[in-house]
């Protein structure tokens, strides 16, 4: 999918003080670089709903002050004396302040713009005060102008004289902004906003729209991002619950589906195979080391550790210690190539002052509240499935945001509500309703506390193994594998659902039928990975053919597919390595072919396979052609890890070579892994 440069705004700009300097140029550059920049305000619209006449006004005198410079680009003979170099040096500067300043409360928070009316309007003044003193001093007569121009510097310099005495704030919107913030006082008493008075400071604002409403949103986001204030952080999490609350109440639900972007596989987006979590196979958004070297996804592990683990999930070596350390070179390639693809860089850290800032803000968690009971109250009630599907977008989309919303959400009812809409009946009448409904609980499960809420709640983790099976669209099926494998992150939840057949065959089934241009196959395949931690649901597998699985859709996914077989051998038993025989051969496929990634695992799995399937596996990977030499080439470029198990393969096979079985496998258990290959192959002949 190409994603549209406005998916992408240029990111506002927030020049330092030191960024507005006098360019060092000659005398006509500067008059002609000072003259473009006036007529780049002058076409600048002045602000539509605050501060309008203010503005209106800086960009007039901006545009008078532009005939001066005209005039002097045409005189291009005239010589300026140092005075009236260094006026027009802090012209140049003053005027690049106006122009950022303008600019900035054109595409800024229309909320933040009126909460600091005051503050802006005294930098318009200051802006005025500047202009009149540098007009003043400026020595007019010298310039040689025309008489008009000279007149009309005079007119502008006594314009800039009158407005010295004050700064001016419309009464209309500084009684807008203290009834907003009288709302917010009234919010962190728990007293819910009067939607009559909500809606005129709306519209008044020019929020007239669940769209308009979304974009105040991000705003508020960016804007919070760019302020190093506490005070000036809580006022804007404050507005960023009520534009949240007001958007609900005021507009409705936005048309499901109209904003939704379809996910891209990795395969599709083409990351490079060092940027991928090993255990989610996703982009790493917060790269982190653990104890072995090998790095992960934080998020990724450190669930990971918290279900009881104490080894790395790469190497199965036991942790010396817990501790996450950050892989900072790596998170600034990973935002380098995302932005360089165009690819949205979101981060942990972006998002961590946010969310502890709603933490701290009473105002912010009252009005989310109120928001997740609007809507929870509102679903109760819901008579079609149109308007129902409607709001469950809504509390899908702000189940996604933090968890004081996931809380939230959970806390008001919501989950038995959603649970009513994951039924086929549901997903044949209604697709986008059942997705909605399944990604809305995958949103709540990111929550621990939801995780058991879902489980508790009667039919809810049946409906979703439900829409697994026989979702309506692929999409809900793999929300519904994302949900499973959000679920599986509690130790005593993967094993119940590692026991369940459904589960077992609706993901086989997902990630074996799945259609290729989706990331559905590869929710299947991630929560198939950690299901294969127990040993028992790995059994499960096995027999309900996750090795077969793996063998068909190689080729397409040989990373997911490599790194799910190489847990599936490791604890999967005598059944596993039998199973794997008819992979041997995929697998050198990808030793010699595939990425650095997915041969470091086809080489471990390797290994696994041939030191507990004895001799008739390593016959079998040892009849390739050109084998060795594959992996001599691995020990020469591959991974530190995957130098050392080619090693291991490559003593196997001379071991092998050279008459040594027992080196292998012990006789008994070679004895009964050939007699069950021998068993499959007369079957399958």
């Amino acid at each position: 999918m190409v994603i549209s440069p406005q998916a992408f705004p240029p990111r506002k700009r927030r020049p330092s003080a030191g960024a507005f300097i006098s360019p060092k140029l000659s005398d006509q550059s500067l008059i002609r670089s000072l003259l473009s920049i006036c007529q780049e305000i002058s076409s600048l619209e002045p602000l539509r709903f605050l501060l309008r006449r203010t503005s209106l006004s800086m960009i007039r005198k901006t545009n008078l002050l532009s005939m001066l410079f005209e005039d002097l680009v045409r005189n291009s003979t005239a010589a300026f004396s140092p005075s009236a170099l260094l006026c027009f040096q802090e012209l140049y500067i003053l005027l690049q302040r106006i122009q950022t300043l303008i600019e900035d409360s054109s595409h800024g928070s229309k909320m933040w713009l009126l909460i600091q009316t005051e503050s802006l309007a005294n930098c318009f003044h200051e802006f005025t005060l500047d202009l009149s003193t540098l007009l003043d001093i400026l020595p007019i007569k010298e310039l040689r102008l025309n008489d008009d121009v000279e007149e009309v510097v005079s007119l502008l310099r006594n314009q800039c004289s009158r407005s010295t005495t004050k700064s001016f704030v419309d009464p209309l919107d500084d009684d807008l902004r203290l009834e907003v913030c009288t709302m917010l006082d009234r919010l962190k008493s728990e007293i819910v906003p009067d939607h009559s008075r909500l809606s005129k400071i709306f519209i008044r604002l020019g929020i007239d729209s669940s769209a308009c409403c979304t974009e105040e949103f991000e705003s508020l986001q960016d804007e919070f991002q760019n302020q190093t204030e506490e005070k000036s952080k809580s006022q804007l999490i404050a507005l960023v619950g009520l534009v949240r609350y007001a958007k609900c109440v005021l507009f409705g639900a936005s048309t499901p589906g109209s904003d939704l972007i379809r996910r891209k596989s990795a395969s599709e987006l083409g990351f490079p195979v060092d940027f991928r979590c090993p255990i989610s196979l996703e982009l790493m958004r917060d790269p982190v080391a653990v104890a072995t070297g090998q790095t992960y996804d934080r998020e990724s592990i450190k669930l990971w550790i918290e279900s009881g683990h104490n080894t790395c999930p790469k190497t199965g070596q036991t942790l010396a210690h817990s501790d996450l350390i950050p892989n900072r070179a790596l998170k600034n390639l990973i935002a380098m190539w995302c932005r360089g693809q165009r690819i949205p860089f979101e981060t942990a850290e972006n998002n961590k002052g946010l969310v502890n800032a709603v933490k701290k803000n009473k105002a912010a968690l009252e009005a989310t509240r109120m928001t997740a009971s609007f809507l929870v109250n509102k679903l109760s009630v819901s008579q079609s499935m149109d308007a129902a599907n409607g709001v469950v977008y809504e509390l899908r989309s702000l189940a996604k945001t933090d968890s004081d919303c996931r809380a939230c959400i959970a806390e008001a009812g919501a989950i038995p509500l959603l649970v009513r809409y994951l039924s086929s009946d549901v997903g044949g009448a209604q697709p986008n309703l059942q997705v909605n409904a399944v990604t809305a609980i995958l949103n709540l499960s990111i929550l621990e506390a939801n995780k058991t809420r879902i489980m508790e709640t009667d039919g809810a983790l049946n409906g979703v193994i439900e829409v697994l099976r026989s979702g309506a669209t692929w999409e809900a099926k793999g929300n519904a594998a994302a949900t499973i494998f959000s679920l599986s992150g509690v130790h005593g939840y993967r094993k119940r659902l590692g026991r369940k057949t459904r589960v077992i065959k609706g993901l086989l089934e997902l990630a074996k039928e799945g259609p290729e241009h989706g990331c559905f196959r590869r929710d299947a395949m991630v929560a198939i990975l950690n299901l294969a931690g127990e040993r028992e649901a790995v059994a499960r597998l096995v027999e309900g053919g996750v090795v077969e699985m793996i063998v068909q859709v190689m080729e397409g996914l040989p990373e997911e597919a490599v790194t799910v077989l190489e847990a599936v051998v490791r604890s999967g038993g005598i059944l596993a390595i039998t199973a794997a025989y008819g992979a041997i051969r995929k697998l050198g496929c990808v030793l010699r072919e595939g990425s650095e990634r997915a041969r470091e695992s086809a080489a471990a799995t390797l290994v696994t396979i041939c030191r507990k399937g004895g001799s008739e596996m390593v016959a079998e990977l040892a009849s390739m052609p050109g084998i060795e030499r594959v992996i001599w080439e691995l020990m020469g470029v591959g991974t530190v890890r995957a130098k050392r198990k080619a090693a291991s393969l490559l003593r196997i096979l001379r071991r092998w070579a050279a008459g040594l079985d027992s080196v292998v496998a012990d006789e008994g258990y070679s004895q009964v892994v050939s007699s069950s290959i021998a068993a499959t192959t007369t079957v399958a002949g």
